[in-house]
């Protein structure tokens, strides 16, 4: 990691000199999307099945293959016909980045190897001395991640809610370099508003970084609200089946667009051709999916809101949730994911997750299957502790990510493992 640091200046400071382009259109009229020059393109339905995507040229096969190959042959010396070697770039990879662009309507994506991949690269435009702030109720693995990058490379990494905008401004000074937003947060969904998070970075001439894994970006386009990078967990709704780990970086400026591009060839943490065929084929039912995601998930968090044993339910789709304005404002719509509080111990707890039937007890999250995990002793248990109470992640709190069976099924099972 250290050697590749020495860049990390040089290129922010290319990168604030630059008159950033900032796209913000808070209505999503069509929800087209969107090109690097504003123009509008497809719809984003047809684009998830047709962008970035010919048929084959050699033999026509409307589905993009599997380019299964390290190494292409050089026309000449010198000459070769797009690509040279499978980690600096390949067909089957460039399909799904020229998709994924399309969807979050920038200029430029990356897939890689996961989401922790994902962060790890961004995480190299920096160099010790830097500082970033980070949504305190964030990923257990981003968490862990950054928090072992501040322990070994000594890029300070400050845990702060990111709910109260004007709160940033306490913790940057001239060594920041970034913001890191994660919303909906995991698992709390809790929400961050990414205008005026963005325009407090662009003041001060950070990167903004966001997550935007829970809601894909069909229910919401960083981009539009003044991000300069976004970054994926692939392995989540983009693709949908439970069947590939994958991730993607997205940016929408040259310099950063170059800088990340080579950071992914010289690190090596490319996505591999048949995870990419893997992925570029969960998004062509993406709209679909997400449409059905979202509707279960608001019958199953209405249920649970009216439930004798559910202290408190996490969703932001909920009129009572207290930023359920915000999630109108800033998404297309509030996403799969339903979090809550069970009124009860360990033993109840235990009891619920081993007693439902289609909920099935597993971590990960964005399959047409439904599942339950304990954020505590799984997804968020490499998180310090004292973080993670501190963030408000209790151990009472249970996370579902609801499938697409039918909502009368999930309920009836989240009924009688409830009793």
């Amino acid at each position: 990691m250290g050697s590749l640091f020495r860049y990390g200046n040089r290129f922010l400071e290319s990168h604030r000199m630059k008159n950033r382009i900032f796209r913000m259109n808070r209505h999503f009229r069509g929800y087209k999307t969107i090109n690097r020059k504003g123009h509008s393109c497809m719809s984003f339905q047809t684009d998830t099945i047709h962008a970035g995507v010919a048929p084959d040229k050699a033999y026509g096969a409307i589905m993009t293959p599997i380019y299964q190959s390290s190494t292409f042959v050089f026309e000449d010396v010198g000459k070769h016909r797009g690509f040279d070697y499978t980690r600096s770039g390949n067909p089957t990879r460039k399909a799904l980045e020229d998709n994924l662009a399309a969807l979050e309507g920038c200029s430029c994506a990356v897939a890689v190897t996961t989401g922790m991949s994902a962060v790890a690269t961004v995480m190299h435009l920096f160099q010790s001395g830097d500082e970033v702030i980070c949504t305190d109720d964030c990923y257990g693995g981003t968490a862990r991640l950054l928090s072992t990058i501040e322990e070994h490379f000594n890029i300070r990494i400050h845990f702060i809610s990111l709910r109260d905008a004007d709160g940033i401004k306490a913790h940057i000074n001239e060594k920041t370099k970034a913001v890191w937003i994660e919303t909906p947060s995991n698992p709390l969904l809790n929400l961050i508003d990414i205008a005026a998070v963005t325009a407090i970075a662009r003041e001060h001439q950070l990167l903004s970084i966001v997550d935007n894994t829970f809601l894909s970006p069909y229910f919401q386009q960083p981009f539009r609200l003044g991000a300069d990078i976004v970054v994926h967990s692939t392995t989540k709704y983009l693709n949908g089946h439970s069947d590939v780990v994958g991730g993607a970086i997205l940016s929408n400026e040259p310099g950063l667009d170059q800088r990340l591009k080579y950071l992914v060839n010289a690190l090596g943490t490319c996505a591999q051709p048949f995870d990419c065929w893997l992925v570029l084929r969960g998004i062509k039912t993406l709209v679909p999916r997400m449409k059905e995601h979202e509707r279960n998930a608001r019958i199953v968090a209405d249920f649970l809101d009216g439930h004798p044993r559910v202290r408190r339910v996490f969703y932001p789709g909920l009129a009572t949730h207290p930023q359920h304005e915000l999630a109108k404002r800033q998404q297309r719509g509030f996403g799969g994911m339903v979090s809550f509080e069970l009124d009860g111990g360990g033993a109840e707890i235990e009891h619920l997750l081993r007693s439902t039937r289609l909920f099935a007890l597993a971590e990960s999250l964005g399959g047409v299957e439904s599942l339950i995990e304990h954020p505590a002793t799984m997804s968020h248990a490499s998180m310090d502790r004292e973080h993670r109470l501190a963030a408000g992640i209790n151990d009472s709190v249970i996370r579902l990510s609801v499938g697409i069976e039918d909502p009368d099924d999930l309920v009836a099972d989240l009924r009688q493992a409830l009793a």
